[in-house]
């Protein structure tokens, strides 16, 4: 693949078929890639969960966010309430 600099080729102007076909060629190049680079191992792995994994994760996922919120709602309490007994 030729890399064209500054929408110019030769010296002369790109027409925007040239610009669009370049693009394109560009994006399709990285599309065709995606499985081969770094995160290929981990699509390949990759599976769409059953319904008893999904309903796990949804109650994992839930019970912490509860408990980050009573995190916060315990420390919104003591800095309301406590700093007058000190």
């Amino acid at each position: 693949m030729i890399r064209r600099i500054n929408g110019t080729n030769g010296g002369r102007r790109m027409s925007m078929e040239e610009k669009a076909t370049g693009f394109q060629e560009n994006l399709e190049s990285r599309f065709r890639s995606i499985g081969k680079g770094r995160y290929g191992r981990v699509l390949k792995m990759a599976h769409r969960p059953d319904q008893a994994e999904y309903k796990r994760i949804v109650m994992i996922t839930g019970i912490g966010i509860i408990i980050i919120g009573a995190v916060g709602f315990a420390i919104m309490w003591i800095m309301r309430y406590l700093p007058g007994y000190f």
